[in-house]
C-alpha cells in the first residue's frame, strides 16, 4: 500500500497519533484514583464510571473479514496445532457466559452476553505444552496482545462470535474476538486471527505503547 490517503501510510499516521496521545496519558498517570475496597463493594473498579452503551474503540481501522474467508489458528507450544474456518469453529462445543466490560479508558459496561468457544474447550482441543506459559492474541489489523497462560485458563475467558444473541458487529470486532473479562478489556482482541501459546513472554501493541503488562483493573494495572 501507498501513502495516498487509502493504505499503509494513512493507517500509520493515525497509529502514531493515537500512540503518542495514549503515551501521554499514561505519563501524567490520568484516571488512577487509588480507590478499591468499597468500589470492589459495589462491583465497578476504581476510577471505573458504569455506561449503558458500548463504546467503539479500535485503532482507526475496522478490517472487513467475511465470515467464508475468517480463520482462526491456534499455533506455538501446542501438542495439536489447530485451524478452525468460520463453519467448524461453530461446530465445535459452544459456550454462553455473562460478564462486565472494563475498558482502560475508565468506562465499564456490566451483564454482555457472549456465545463462542471457552478458552477451556480450546485447551484441551490443542493441548499446550507444559513450558507454554503465555499466551498471545493476534489480530487482522496488526494488533497484539498477551497474557499469561493461567489468565487464559480461567472459566469465563471465551473466544466470542456473538454478543447478547447477535454476532458481533465489525466495529465491535467481528466476525470473532477474545473476550478477557477480568481484566482491561485491551486485552481482549478483537477481529481474532491466529491464538500463540508461547514459553517467553510477548508484550504487544499498548503493552510497549505505555500500557501495563497484566491490566487487572481492580488494581488499577492501567500504565506500566
Amino acid at each position: 500500500m501507498s501513502e495516498d490517503g487509502s493504505g499503509e501510510g494513512l493507517i500509520g499516521r493515525i497509529k502514531e497519533k493515537l500512540i503518542r496521545t495514549k503515551q501521554k496519558t499514561a505519563a501524567e498517570g490520568r484516571h488512577l484514583t487509588g480507590a478499591l475496597d468499597e468500589a470492589h463493594a459495589r462491583r465497578l473498579p476504581p476510577g471505573q464510571n458504569l455506561v449503558k452503551k458500548w463504546p467503539v474503540l479500535d485503532l482507526g481501522i475496522q478490517p472487513d473479514i467475511p465470515k467464508q474467508e475468517w480463520s482462526l489458528e491456534v499455533t506455538g507450544l501446542v501438542a495439536n496445532p489447530a485451524s478452525w474456518n468460520f463453519e467448524d469453529f461453530l461446530k465445535l462445543p459452544q459456550s454462553q457466559f455473562t460478564s462486565d466490560i472494563h475498558c482502560v479508558t475508565t468506562w465499564s459496561l456490566y451483564d454482555n452476553r457472549w456465545d463462542g468457544v471457552a478458552a477451556r474447550t480450546i485447551l484441551e482441543l490443542v493441548q499446550p505444552r507444559p513450558e507454554a506459559r503465555h499466551v498471545i492474541f493476534h489480530a487482522h489489523d496488526g494488533y497484539t496482545t498477551n497474557i499469561r497462560r493461567e489468565v487464559f485458563e480461567e472459566p469465563d475467558v471465551i473466544i466470542a462470535h456473538s454478543w447478547e444473541g447477535k454476532p458481533l458487529t465489525r466495529e465491535h470486532g467481528g466476525p470473532v474476538r477474545a473476550v478477557v473479562p477480568k481484566w482491561y478489556f485491551w486485552k481482549s482482541a478483537k477481529w481474532l486471527r491466529t491464538i500463540e501459546f508461547s514459553d517467553v513472554d510477548k508484550p504487544g501493541f499498548w503493552e510497549q505503547n505505555g500500557y501495563h503488562n497484566e491490566a487487572d483493573p481492580w488494581k488499577e494495572e492501567r500504565y506500566s
